[in-house]
C-alpha cells in the first residue's frame, strides 16, 4: 500500500464549483491503469482550498470510484482541530492512509510540528504519511525530525522532497533510511527526481503526473523497482520537457493545463486566487503534449487543441 506508484489527481473545479463528473473521470483513468494507490486532497488535489462540504463530497466520490485501489487522503489544515476533523472524515470514507503536511500561516517550530504528528497518530489507527513539501509549506524537515516523528506509532511512510541538483541520490536516500525504523517506507515526491530516487532505494513515488498520465508513470515505477534503471531513466528522459515545464511554471498549473488540453477538465479548473497558465504558457504545454504523443501514444492523447476552452 505504501510502495509503488501513488497517484495524485487534480480536484477540478468549473465556475468555482467542484466538477464532479471530471473528477470521477480522472479517478477512473487511474483505477483502470492499475496504480498502486490514489491520494486525494493533497497539494495537487487543492485540499487546502476546499470547504468542509466540498471535501466531504470529494471523499464520497473517491470512495466509490477508487474501489479496489487503496485511497489515501490529505488531511492538512491550518488548525490542529481541523486536521483531526479531516482525519475523522477520512476514516468514515474508508481511507487506507492519511497524508499530513505541516501547513501554517505563522511559521511553525520543530516542536510544534512534532506535536502535530503526535496528536494525529494518537487519534487514529490509520497509517500516516509524512508529507515533507517545503516549497509549499515553507517548513524544512531535517534528519533528526524525521527520526523523531518516524518513531511515533502509526507513521508508515516519509515523503521526501525532490532531490537537489548535484546531490548524490544513493547517499541521500541511505542517510534518510538510516534514521527510519524498519517498516517505514520512503517515498519521493519530485517527479523529475523519481527515476533517480527509486533507483537509489526509495520504495514509492508520490506522483503528480501519475494522477493524469498513469501509463508513463507506471512504466517508470515498475522498471525502477525491478532494478531496470536504464528503462526507468529512459522514460524519465522522455518526460524531461514536462519536468522543465514543472520547474518553470509549477506542477499544479502545468498539470491543469495539460488536463484541459486532453479535454478532461475545464480550462479554468483551479481554485481562485490560483489561476492557470496564460496563453503563451499553455501553448508550451500543448507543444509538449503533441510531441510526447509520438513517444507515449495513447497515454498522451492529443486532445482538443483549443487554448480557449
Amino acid at each position: 500500500m505504501l510502495t509503488g506508484l501513488n497517484a495524485f489527481p487534480l480536484t477540478p473545479l468549473n465556475d468555482d464549483a467542484l466538477d464532479q463528473r471530471a473528477f470521477v473521470v480522472l479517478l477512473d483513468r487511474l483505477v483502470r491503469a492499475g496504480v498502486d494507490a490514489i491520494t486525494v486532497l493533497g497539494s495537487t488535489g487543492s485540499g487546502a482550498y476546499l470547504t468542509e462540504a466540498e471535501r466531504e463530497r470529494v471523499l464520497d466520490l473517491a470512495a466509490s470510484a477508487c474501489s479496489g485501489v487503496p485511497l489515501h487522503v490529505g488531511v492538512s489544515a491550518l488548525r490542529e482541530s481541523q486536521v483531526l476533523r479531516n482525519v475523522r472524515a477520512a476514516e468514515r470514507a474508508g481511507a487506507a492512509a492519511v497524508l499530513l503536511a505541516p501547513m501554517s500561516y505563522q511559521p511553525l517550530r520543530v516542536g510544534e510540528v512534532f506535536e502535530l504528528y503526535r496528536s494525529v497518530c494518537e487519534s487514529t489507527d490509520l497509517p500516516v504519511v509524512v508529507y515533507d513539501n517545503p516549497t509549499t509549506t515553507r517548513f524544512t524537515f531535517d534528519h533528526a525530525l524525521y527520526e523523531r516523528i518516524a518513531g511515533l506509532r502509526g507513521i508508515a511512510s516519509i515523503k521526501i522532497p525532490p532531490l537537489a541538483a548535484g546531490v548524490d541520490a544513493a547517499a541521500h536516500v541511505a542517510s534518510v533510511r538510516a534514521v527510519l525504523p524498519p517498516g517505514v517506507s520512503l517515498g519521493i515526491s519530485g517527479d523529475g527526481s523519481a527515476a533517480q530516487a527509486l533507483a537509489a532505494g526509495c520504495d514509492a513515488w508520490y506522483s503528480v503526473i501519475g494522477g493524469l498520465l498513469p501509463g508513463p508513470a507506471l512504466a517508470l515505477t515498475r522498471a525502477a523497482l525491478r532494478g531496470d534503471t536504464q528503462t526507468a531513466t529512459a522514460v524519465s528522459d522522455a518526460l524531461a520537457g514536462l519536468w522543465d515545464l514543472f520547474a518553470r511554471h509549477g506542477s499544479l498549473r502545468v498539470l491543469a493545463a495539460l488536463a484541459a488540453h486532453l479535454g478532461l477538465v475545464a480550462r479554468e479548473c483551479l481554485p481562485r486566487p490560483v489561476r492557470g497558465l496564460d496563453a503563451a504558457e499553455r501553448a508550451e504545454v500543448v507543444d509538449w503534449a503533441l510531441g510526447a504523443a509520438a513517444e507515449f501514444g495513447a497515454h498522451v492523447a492529443t486532445g482538443p487543441n483549443d487554448l480557449d476552452r
